[in-house]
């Protein structure tokens, strides 16, 4: 079993989806002013400023929201770039009154970000595989592509907004009542949809693309208002604020929708009369956050107003920041590093995206599938809090290498797993635990593969610009994990051959490698005969250009860069 990540990620089958879900800057304007004033601000005030601002909402888009502070030469998050102590550090940080209020503001906001994206990273896959093929499914998948590329217009939020509004609420709100206004009219419509035998997957997929269009955006703003809406001394709870909503939002539309919308979980434990539907439609479900979405949209219109800012957020224009995003795209060492954000998942893409839904076609079910995943999220922050301490030496980046190959190893041990399924379609309790351990060691692999490289990048991130250069090396990562996903999912049922035993009404053989020619094949009486599996051979073509990528392309650029002074990183470099 996999992780995604951003963050996430997914569909990723697992929290790292939401992770998969990168935490993004929001505030990347603000953070490269300094850039065009001066590179290296006078005022120790200032400096510490931007470096807080970047180090407090870092995150993978697709993934756990993990401590990401440790650099390579010792600097914490709560040191300044010249490695002084910050004045926070004497005292522990506290929520004051006010600030105990907003943060719990900010829990509800990213929680109802995380309630779209649990159901299209999540549940939708798992719904709409008993209908839909690979390749369909794949199609879906490119509803999560803006997640992977906000900071294509992050600058744009950061810089346009209404004064009289506020410069958060100006995108929160409308983009809060079009999301509440887009579920209730999913919700609505949602049921006869899935009900149909002919899914409209195009239909699905460009709603659920603005559904998320509208959350990716909607992150932008939040992350940028969190720096303002909590005090100075608080700013170290706006990450652990994005942690508990957006897992708690991906947890309830992912592990908790499932379970009640199962008819089997429903009649186990909650009813007397079994009934073949769930306690908790997916209709219901929608038009339940739509309410939700629409009630506290009406709250930060007439209950809250948006303070000033504590901080600086003098602007430099769009221009200038995507101006600053090219410049550090041309940097010498940079395209090398990009290659490898951007290949480097190819060797998982696979596991990823099709060994859940694999086992679901041979008869695991959703529930146990749900479960395991809600079993390996405690996990996930144990691995996390040794992962960081891992990659916080002098080689940051050696833990992300080993977790490389350990992940690789547990792509192959997956696939092995779906292949030794019970003939008789019994889930036994030694295979569920087989499974379980698979799905955690992948988690393990996965966290500390992206805190390794959470710790590089910041090691490597200009801190005058911090929150840009982070935003687009999140982004690459996040995206090298989704734009072979659609591929992968096409591939394998391009190469799975399998026919019906009748032929059809017409008198013609024709294919049930998916589930609709599977049902048309039940339903003439007839047998499907599988020929070739497709996810085997996609499954061991992805693990096997992961590893030779790994050998020799990743590993040696991987060390190479990791050699390199941190200030060749840095834009003054020439």
């Amino acid at each position: 079993m996999s992780k995604k990540s951003d963050a996430k990620a997914s569909s990723d089958l697992s929290i790292d989806a939401i992770a998969s879900d990168s935490k993004q800057s929001s505030t990347a304007n603000s953070r490269t002013t300094a850039l065009y004033k001066d590179n290296h601000a006078s005022n120790p005030d200032t400096m510490l400023t931007q470096k807080k601002r970047g180090d407090t909402l870092l995150r993978d888009d697709e993934r756990e929201e993990l401590m990401m502070a440790p650099l390579r030469d010792g600097t914490t998050a709560d040191e300044n770039v010249d490695g002084e102590k910050s004045p926070t550090e004497e005292k522990s940080a506290t929520l004051s009154g006010a600030d105990t209020w907003n943060f719990i503001l900010l829990v509800i906001l990213y929680l109802l970000q995380g309630v779209p994206v649990g159901l299209t990273f999540g549940s939708i896959p798992f719904l709409l595989k008993a209908k839909m093929s690979y390749s369909q499914i794949g199609i879906f998948s490119l509803a999560h592509y803006p997640y992977s590329m906000k900071f294509l217009w992050s600058p744009i939020v950061d810089a346009v907004y209404n004064k009289d509004i506020g410069r958060r609420k100006s995108w929160i709100v409308p983009i809060q009542l079009m999301t509440g206004l887009m579920f209730f009219w999913l919700g609505m419509n949602i049921e006869d949809w899935m009900a149909q035998d002919q899914i409209a997957v195009g239909t699905l997929t460009v709603v659920f693309f603005i559904l998320i269009f509208f959350c990716a955006t909607q992150d932008i703003a939040v992350d940028g208002w969190a720096l303002t809406l909590l005090s100075k001394e608080s700013l170290s709870f706006a990450s652990t604020a994005q942690t508990i909503g957006l897992n708690t939002g991906y947890f309830l539309s992912f592990t908790v929708f499932l379970a009640f919308n199962s008819s089997e979980f429903s009649n186990k434990y909650f009813r007397t009369i079994p009934q073949d539907y769930g306690l908790v439609p997916l209709g219901s479900y929608l038009k339940f956050w739509a309410l939700m979405y629409l009630a506290i949209t009406l709250w930060l219109v007439f209950m809250k107003k948006e303070g000033r800012a504590h901080i600086d957020e003098d602007d430099i224009g769009i221009k200038g920041v995507y101006e600053i995003i090219f410049r550090i795209i041309k940097l010498p060492h940079m395209k090398s590093f990009m290659i490898v954000l951007l290949t480097a998942k190819i060797g998982f893409i696979a596991n990823d995206a099709v060994t859940a839904l694999k086992l679901l076609e041979k008869g695991f079910s959703k529930e146990d599938l749900a479960l395991a995943v809600l079993i390996d999220f405690p996990f996930q922050i144990i691995f996390g809090y040794y992962a960081v301490r891992w990659s916080s030496g002098a080689r940051p980046l050696k833990p992300w290498l080993w977790a490389f190959f350990a992940h690789l190893a547990c792509c192959i041990v997956a696939m092995l797993l779906v292949y030794g399924f019970p003939a008789d379609g019994v889930v036994t309790t030694s295979y569920f635990y087989m499974v379980l351990i698979t799905t955690v060691t992948t988690s393990f692999t996965s966290t500390v593969a992206f805190v390794s490289m959470g710790a590089f990048m910041t090691v490597i991130a200009d801190p005058v610009i911090g929150g840009t250069y982070m935003t687009l090396l999140n982004t690459l990562s996040n995206f090298g994990g989704t734009w072979p996903r659609f591929f992968v999912l096409e591939a394998v049922d391009y190469f799975t051959v399998s026919n019906c035993s009748v032929v059809d009404s017409e008198g013609q053989d024709f294919s049930c490698a998916a589930e609709p020619g599977k049902s048309l094949c039940e339903s003439l009486g007839g047998e499907c005969t599988l020929q070739q599996d497709g996810y085997y051979f996609v499954s061991s073509m992805c693990v096997l250009i992961g590893g030779l990528l790994l050998i020799f392309y990743i590993a040696p650029t991987i060390r190479y860069l990791e050699s390199l002074n941190p200030k060749k990183w840095k834009l003054d470099q020439k």
